[in-house]
């Protein structure tokens, strides 16, 4: 038993890392791309944001916003409901820089989570040639912009989505960026979203740059009324309503703070762990057995078994250290960092488990100080 479980962590160790060791050379890197010449007339962006209660980021990332040289740029962020002083903030930016549009959203309509619902309302109130859409905490280079509008322009895509650099204090919360990547990368293949024939998509929350008529083709964000999990959403619909989308990293051009302790992670993940796997507890029930036994397993089988069992588990072990070590270097991260790689998948493991009973025992989940049932989450099929 345990020389097959050893086998089979060993086998899919080395198809993980060979599929992602590959993928490295078709993922493009946003700083790689030209700044375009001065001649490039570029089309007009809008940019939409949906902020709540983002006091301590929210001027830091405006302020990079507003320094971008791209032009025609318009800048428009939707104040969800906030009860800190994240309204004050941005009517202090928009008195002191006309071209940030503050929209103050005061009540939430029916049937709709309030980010998505303020993402909608400030596509309504844009009418760039392209829409970004992107977090309240991300904080851009001042080329970042230019560069992703040219390529989606160069390469005749309706979508682009592209990764921050996330940054966080501490050993753990590292690795649990590196371990969660691991993860991503394996089971959305971003890199296969650019090609037609493949089911694969791709959306990220912190840069989702959509054509607008793609975006209003698909009737906005109408679809993903109830979706904790928008940002990925958007990318599937558009993906499978026929658009053509594209995936870069950019840890040199984008980046976020993210949460500042294991316990804010844990509390921050309740909104959308569950729903990314559809609400479905046969998967998480799936997705742990997989994990415990070929992810962690081989950590702890390494020590207590000899012979071929031990070296397949040790050949897990090295592997699933490489793939984390690679993570880390795309974040611009320690590869040490992947030395954590058995106790962030516990972690991840547990933030699932507790997310899903969270779910059933409150019957929904409470985000943005608003409660939404898991009855009218789970109507919400995409």
């Amino acid at each position: 038993m345990l020389l097959a479980i050893a086998f089979l962590s060993a086998v899919m160790a080395i198809l993980t890392t060979a599929v992602l060791t590959m993928a490295q050379w078709k993922i493009q890197r946003l700083r790689t791309i030209p700044i375009p010449a001065t001649e490039w007339q570029a089309p007009a962006v809008s940019i939409i944001v949906a902020a709540r209660n983002e006091s301590r980021d929210i001027e830091q990332a405006m302020r990079s916003l507003l320094q971008l040289p791209y032009k025609p740029l318009q800048i428009t962020i939707v104040n969800d409901r906030s009860t800190d002083e994240t309204g004050q903030i941005l009517d202090r930016l928009a008195a002191a820089h006309p071209r940030l549009n503050v929209v103050h959203l005061q009540s939430l309509p029916d049937g709709w989570l309030g980010k998505n619902y303020a993402q909608h309302l400030g596509a309504q109130r844009s009418d760039g040639r392209w829409l970004l859409f992107t977090d309240a905490d991300i904080v851009f280079q001042p080329t970042a912009l230019q560069r992703a509008v040219w390529l989606a322009e160069e390469q005749g895509l309706d979508h682009l989505a592209a990764t921050p650099k996330v940054n966080v204090q501490g050993f753990l919360l590292n690795a649990l960026v590196a371990t969660f990547a691991v993860f991503f990368k394996a089971y959305f293949r971003p890199w296969r979203a650019r090609n037609p024939r493949s089911k694969a998509f791709i959306g990220i929350g912190a840069f989702n740059l959509v054509r607008a008529e793609a975006y209003q083709q698909i009737g906005g964000h109408e679809r993903l009324r109830m979706r904790p999990d928008d940002d990925v959403k958007l990318g599937k619909v558009l993906k499978h309503s026929g658009f053509s989308q594209d995936f870069v990293v950019a840890p040199d051009m984008l980046s976020v703070r993210w949460y500042g302790s294991v316990g804010e992670l844990i509390c921050g993940l309740e909104k959308n762990s569950f729903a990314g796997v559809e609400y479905n507890p046969w998967t998480v029930i799936a997705s742990t057995a997989t994990v415990l036994l070929f992810h962690v397993g081989p950590f702890i089988g390494v020590f207590l078994t000899t012979g071929l069992t031990q070296i397949l588990f040790a050949i897990a072990v090295g592997l699933w250290w490489f793939c984390c070590a690679q993570a880390c270097r795309d974040f611009k991260q320690s590869s040490w960092y992947g030395v954590g790689y058995p106790v962030a998948a516990l972690l991840l493991v547990y933030v699932q488990w507790r997310t899903m009973i969270l779910n059933y025992w409150l019957g929904g989940i409470r985000w943005r100080d608003t409660f939404y049932s898991l009855d009218e989450l789970r109507k919400n099929r995409v």
